[in-house]
């Protein structure tokens, strides 16, 4: 029942259900104005969402890093606007008060302005996002702007951008000299003038994600970009310990799920072998009747 039922009634408010306040690019900028850290984290699956919501963090990002959690690939590059748009329609069914932002994969946005266009389109609204982020800097502007223009929140992102791993040789810190901080900062202002409600700092220096934070009137979210950035986000499987491969340097593990999961698989295959499981309590049983006639159906054929 919504509130509007309870109008001009005398019912207690303490009986309206809560409706949890939205997370908007407003309320985000209105954070970073008022110095209250933004909270952000990837997310792939009905569930999982629905858990990073109900636990009050501000944004959730269906990253286009799924290609290598969930689908075991060794970069982000092969996953596809269809399997991103499959992911993110999940995840928005499941989130009530967090902003869902998809990423934009490698491909859909690199070559074809009208694609890209539309690709964000399909994002917005087959998958239901309310945001796209897109890797780049002052090469990006022109699609930002249109973008804009066709109602589509953007996200940028900046620094280490995983889709240019090829470019970058590699996944390396970016921004460690005068004149790469220089360039990130041009880009960001760009960026920010172009009509982004945010950016990813990603992989650079501290001291670079500080600066150039406090050139901006949008916020920044860092990863790898130390604590200075005006929000953090991590990938959910690094937090969790689900990944397969040694952590970066700033992922900060805060269960240890893994093991958690491979206990309680191992422990299923040794019930199940055991024949403790299913044990009386957890079977299903015919009425003392019908088992009476299902015994003596048993035994007629044994005889027949």
């Amino acid at each position: 029942m919504s509130i509007s039922h309870f109008r001009g009634t005398d019912v207690p408010t303490s009986s309206v259900t809560e409706i949890p306040v939205k997370v908007t690019s407003q309320s985000l900028k209105e954070k970073k104005l008022s110095g209250v850290p933004i909270t952000a984290l990837t997310a792939y699956d009905y569930a999982t969402a629905r858990m990073v919501d109900e636990a009050g963090i501000d944004l959730i990002l269906v990253g286009d890093s799924l290609a290598m959690v969930v689908m075991g690939y060794e970069s982000t590059l092969p996953v596809t606007v269809d399997e991103m748009l499959h992911h993110t329609k999940a995840v928005r069914r499941a989130v009530k008060r967090a902003m869902v932002v998809a990423d934009m994969p490698y491909g859909s946005y690199h070559t074809d302005m009208a694609q890209g266009i539309a690709n964000a389109v399909r994002f917005i609204k087959e998958g239901g996002a309310e945001a796209v982020k897109i890797e780049g800097g002052g090469n990006r502007v022109e699609l930002v702007e249109r973008l804009a223009d066709a109602e589509i929140p953007v996200v940028g992102h900046l620094g280490l951008t995983p889709q240019s791993v090829h470019r970058m040789g590699g996944y390396k810190v970016q921004g460690k000299s005068i004149t790469a901080i220089e360039k990130l900062t041009r880009d960001a202002l760009e960026l920010e003038s172009a009509g982004v409600i945010a950016i990813v700092l990603e992989g650079i220096p501290r001291e670079a994600a500080q600066h150039i934070t406090s050139e901006l009137s949008v916020p920044t979210i860092g990863i790898g970009a130390g604590p200075d950035t005006d929000g953090q986000i991590l990938v959910l499987h690094d937090l969790l310990n689900l990944t397969f491969s040694p952590q970066a340097k700033f992922v900060r593990q805060y269960a240890d799920a893994g093991e958690l999961f491979r206990n309680a698989f191992a422990q299923y295959r040794r019930d199940v072998e055991a024949r403790t499981f299913p044990d009386e309590k957890e079977s299903y049983h015919l009425t003392k009747e019908t088992r009476a006639v299902l015994e003596t159906t048993r035994v007629a054929r044994r005889k027949a």
